[in-house]
């Protein structure tokens, strides 16, 4: 039986407080002065592309309610062309900052895999699924686990090689650390190589990176001791629950990068209490 738009759930929607902020960034439509059908409503056809992000349903699966799949795909590409779901982010990110305040002191970066089955751009073999096709995610966040950067790899991409195109891609300006405001960047055993703490230095944050054995003994030592980084692995699991980032199914790495920027732009709305 055909799915009733009254009949699919608020969480499967954009928020109406997050589209306020939305329709500013959106491109301009172009006129049509040879006539013909009017373009779909921007509001119905982002919400659309949310129910797909959160849902994970093919775009031809789409219902009918919600619109033509090929529509609303046309329209996707079309706005992530234009860079709307990075400037969503941006704007996520800056109104969380006015309500709480990024914390910029401590922020913390990790890796996580996810499936790939059509491959496609930035998909490589997972060294940990049989080499399967995979893809592999590096996400920065700032102290409390709003995501501040994203870089997109293969699955066989190690973390470290990752590192500076993670910290390069922070998506508003990071402010200037000084002797009495410095930014630390918490990481785990993996990035525990000289290239990494050299890209890390370079961009003037204080690494912290346990070696190989020192967390086991501080878990021992300090029983319920938590890492600081453990923000960044909350936010993995945030995004997984976008079902559309759970298993990547876009072959163009472009488009899964706006599914991660969408997702990260709610995450960020969220933070600021935009909506509830």
């Amino acid at each position: 039986m055909e799915i009733q738009k009254a009949e699919i759930d608020d969480n499967f929607r954009l928020p109406d407080a997050m589209w306020e902020h939305t329709k500013p960034l959106l491109p301009v439509e172009p006129p049509k002065p040879q006539g013909g059908r009017p373009r779909n409503d921007a509001r119905h056809m982002m919400d659309a592309i949310f129910y797909v992000l959160r849902t994970g349903i093919q775009w031809k699966a789409l219902p009918r309610c919600l619109g033509a799949g090929s529509s609303v795909h046309d329209r996707f590409q079309a706005w992530r062309k234009a860079g709307v779901f990075r400037a969503m982010w941006a704007a996520g990110l800056m109104a969380y900052d006015g309500a709480k305040g990024i914390d910029w002191a401590w922020q913390a970066m990790d890796g996580a895999m996810t499936k790939a089955p059509l491959g496609g751009t930035g998909t490589g073999p997972n060294p940990t699924d049989r080499a399967k096709s995979g893809t592999k995610r590096c996400v920065l966040t700032e102290g409390k686990g709003v995501p501040l950067a994203v870089a997109v790899e293969g699955a066989n991409r190690h973390d470290m090689k990752m590192t500076a195109a993670t910290l390069d891609a922070i998506v508003v300006d990071r402010p200037e650390p000084t002797p009495d405001t410095p930014h630390h960047l918490a990481l785990d055993k993996g990035f525990d190589y000289r290239e990494v703490r050299d890209a890390v230095a370079a961009r003037h944050y204080i690494a912290h990176i346990w070696t190989r054995g020192e967390e086991a003994a501080a878990k021992r030592e300090m029983p319920g001791y938590r890492a600081r980084r453990w923000v960044v692995e909350r936010t993995h699991s945030w995004m997984n629950r976008f079902r559309r980032l759970l298993i990547r199914w876009e072959k163009k790495v472009e488009n899964y990068l706006a599914m991660l920027e969408l997702a990260c732009a709610f995450i960020s709305f969220r933070a600021a209490k935009v909506f509830g």
